[in-house]
């Protein structure tokens, strides 16, 4: 399985334990920005990613008022300071291809954080467009189990659309197309399976392999310092990663 699955299962295994609870706010706020600004206005009905965005901002519990207050700078009504969103390329340890999505309100100091982690992590910074072709745009929604046989969700989800399902131990990944992402979802949840998040990721269309210990626990660390910058929102990467040697790794 690919390092994007792998990650984004690690994460959701770790849960938010170990991460300051004001920076995932933070993160989720600023999506919220962006996605009322770029996405369509402020009305969840008719911006979809808007819609996505809060989905994800409620299942961290984050207060009504907080997503209010993040609609409302997206669309102009709060006086602060004007996010923009930024995406960022560069290449880690064993030539994995990183592609890192940011929201900031000073691009020189985001640019300059993100390069100096890339660069301390054994990585080099890349020109826009050198990495983001290995990936390509999809939906992705995480059903967990709860009692459910993969082969019993696998069913229902292609039933339901899906392009892709992937098994990924206690949660069922499946892959849709960014246009098709709402109504799988609704579909599954007609069909009484309740995802545990929805959003649209970006997949990889080549993978890199890791083979050596040190190269992976590498990866992992970069992966986990660029997401712990404030201003990083997501962080794709395409190493592919054998379960053998996923074990080896401390998380």
């Amino acid at each position: 399985m690919s390092g994007h699955s792998k990650w984004s299962t690690i994460k959701r295994q770790k849960g938010a334990a170990d991460i300051k609870r004001g920076q995932v706010f933070t993160k989720l706020a600023n999506a919220i920005t962006i996605a009322a600004r770029e996405g369509g206005g402020g009305d969840p009905a008719s911006n979809f990613k808007l819609r996505l965005a809060i989905d994800q901002a409620r299942a961290a519990n984050m207060p009504k008022e907080n997503i209010q207050r993040a609609i409302d700078r997206g669309i102009g009504k709060a006086g602060v300071g004007r996010l923009e969103a930024v995406t960022y390329e560069g290449y880690g340890p064993g030539k994995v291809a990183l592609l890192v999505e940011a929201t900031t309100d000073n691009k020189n100091r985001t640019t300059a954080e993100v390069k100096n982690v890339i660069e301390r992590g054994g990585g080099s910074f890349a020109t826009p467009g050198s990495v983001s072709w290995m990936f390509g745009e999809e939906g992705m929604i995480v059903v967990p189990k709860e009692g459910k046989t993969f082969e019993e969700i696998f069913e229902i989800s292609a039933e339901a659309g899906a392009e892709d399902i992937v098994d990924s131990g206690e949660q069922v990944e499946v892959y849709t197309k960014p246009q098709t992402l709402e109504s799988v979802k609704k579909l599954l949840v007609e069909k009484g399976i309740n995802p545990q998040s929805a959003e649209v990721v970006k997949k990889p269309v080549t993978t890199v392999g890791l083979t050596d210990r040190e190269t992976a626990q590498k990866i992992f660390s970069l992966l986990e310092k660029l997401e712990g910058l404030d201003d990083v929102a997501r962080v794709w990467s395409n190493f592919d990663i054998p379960d053998e040697l996923l074990s080896q790794i401390k998380a």
